[in-house]
């Protein structure tokens, strides 16, 4: 069992839904990335936190690539990382997964479909996460 990571600085991207806390922490790929062919690679750390009283599992995922032009990616599909993982009640789930960018930045977002042990689907809601460039420099006023 994880610890509860509701203040933890590693994630800093985590939003809780029908009590099953999302957490997303990201890292640029720079020897998967090719500025000079466009392409900029970033991997994605994802936590599951299960803070039901009843099993669930994790049935299929939707992710919406948006790069910083606006140009949008639909991303669907059973499970995650070839796994359908059921996540027992106070536990979690850990897992990461990595997406390519033909620009330097963007932002993800999405929801995985999941079922409880009635049987019973619902969506937890995955926070939207930024996968800012390390070339560009950010001002912030």
């Amino acid at each position: 069992m994880e610890p509860n990571i509701k203040d933890n600085l590693e994630y800093p991207y985590s939003l809780v839904t029908n009590d099953v806390r999302v957490s997303v922490k990201t890292n640029f790929v720079d020897d998967q990335s090719d500025i000079n062919q466009n392409l900029w690679v970033w991997a994605y750390h994802i936590l599951i936190e299960n803070n039901r009283d009843e099993a669930i599992q994790l049935i299929d995922r939707y992710w919406k690539i948006t790069d910083e032009t606006g140009h949008i990616q639909e991303v669907k599909g059973a499970g995650v990382i070839g796994q359908q993982p059921v996540i027992k009640p106070k536990n979690s789930f850990q897992y990461s997964s990595g997406t390519p960018l033909s620009k330097p930045s963007g932002f993800m977002n999405g929801e995985y479909n999941m079922i409880c042990e009635r049987n019973k689907s619902f969506k937890i809601i995955i926070p939207t996460f930024s996968l800012d460039s390390p070339f560009k420099k950010i001002i912030l006023n």
